[in-house]
């Protein structure tokens, strides 16, 4: 039920500027709450630090391994490619695995990517003004006269085709390039004890997904008697993709729209959805 949150967690309904003595010692916003991270190993640390600095006991739950593929594989597939007039990166994760299989003129979706493909030493010709979906790249003029030219979209080994499907009904020639993999990671059984025993203990009052994917896949990683309660979850993302998704299969669930997929706004989202408090069931 939105607005609701298990009895089990009502030990920590106390954010920061509304405990006991808060105003004689500023506590951090996030004192005392516990935040789920569920971005994949070598991602998810800036995020883990900000909210440990902002007081939260964070518990890293990986549900993506990102795995990059065979050099070899990867030089053998692009020599089978049209020369590129535009090559998309659609992530962090092909710039560092296929910034070398980048040609013509480079674009880029979101301003990390963006970031990431600077830091490598290339010029990002292409980019959103703001924004950082698919959508907002396929917003700018550049990518809406693309008659005759060939795309090149350097990803994971699968995605989303929303890119490619309307870079070719503009008239490009579209082609894939895949650097990396992104698998279902492999938890011991132990492991999962674990998360569940966090909990049910009512150590996880907010829980940060990054993607359609990741929810997925933290659906599959949970004990079965842990997903219905998915319906009294507090879920903070910021795409809103993501967010309908929750809706729609979890209709009971509470999740908030972070501005953006950075740190920043990430953490802003998580204390967002911390206050005021709510009522508690009895």
């Amino acid at each position: 039920h939105r607005g609701g949150a298990p009895a089990s967690r009502a030990r920590r309904r106390c954010p920061a500027r509304a405990c006991p003595g808060a105003d004689r010692v500023e506590l951090p916003a996030l004192h005392g709450h516990g935040v789920l991270v569920t971005r994949p190993h070598g991602q998810q640390e800036p995020l883990v630090t900000a909210l440990a600095e902002a007081g939260a006991l964070v518990l890293g739950f990986p549900v993506i391994e990102i795995v990059p593929r065979a050099r070899t594989v990867i030089e053998t597939e692009a020599a089978k490619l049209d020369a590129a007039d535009v090559s998309i990166f659609v992530s962090t994760n092909a710039v560092e695995y296929g910034i070398d299989f980048g040609m013509g003129m480079i674009a880029a979706i979101g301003p990390a990517t963006a970031q990431a493909i600077e830091a490598a030493g290339k010029i990002v010709d292409l980019r959103a003004a703001t924004g950082f979906s698919s959508e907002d790249l396929l917003s700018i003029d550049e990518l809406h006269n693309v008659t005759g030219k060939t795309v090149r979209i350097i990803r994971g080994s699968r995605g989303r085709e929303l890119l490619a499907q309307t870079l070719a009904s503009r008239g490009a020639n579209v082609e894939y390039l895949g650097v990396y993999d992104r698998r279902l990671p492999a938890y011991e059984s132990t492991e999962i004890d674990r998360l569940e025993e966090h909990w049910r203990n009512g150590d996880i009052d907010v829980i940060v997904v990054m993607s359609v994917e990741s929810f997925d896949n933290l659906v599959k990683l949970l004990p079965d008697s842990l997903v219905p309660e998915l319906n009294e979850a507090r879920l903070v993302t910021p795409a809103k993709r993501v967010l309908k998704e929750i809706e729609e299969r979890f209709p009971g669930a509470d999740v908030s729209l972070a501005e953006a997929p950075d740190v920043g706004a990430i953490v802003e989202a998580v204390i967002e959805s911390l206050e005021p408090p709510r009522e508690i069931p009895r």
